[in-house]
């Protein structure tokens, strides 16, 4: 029998749903159309840095319970 040497090539994931709300914001602020006119550049860019500033703020959150439970463990624990 005869071995079938097959390769799966699969697609890169895309533009993504933040990136797609950025492009709509952006065109908007260029076109000068609606109330995306008047925004600040931050906010027009938010769609592409507020993911990582969630992400952050959610391993910050983390980080601190971490500590705080460890704490807790040395100095009540005993």
């Amino acid at each position: 029998m005869a071995e079938s040497n097959t390769t799966v090539v699969r697609g890169g994931g895309g533009v993504g749903l933040c990136g797609l709300v950025f492009i709509v914001f952006l065109i908007l602020k260029l076109a000068e159309i609606g109330q995306v006119a008047h925004w600040s550049w931050w906010w027009v860019t938010a769609p592409l840095w507020m993911p990582v500033c969630l992400v952050l703020g959610i391993l910050a959150v983390i980080l601190v319970l971490a500590i705080i439970v460890w704490i807790f463990k040395i100095f009540v624990g005993k």
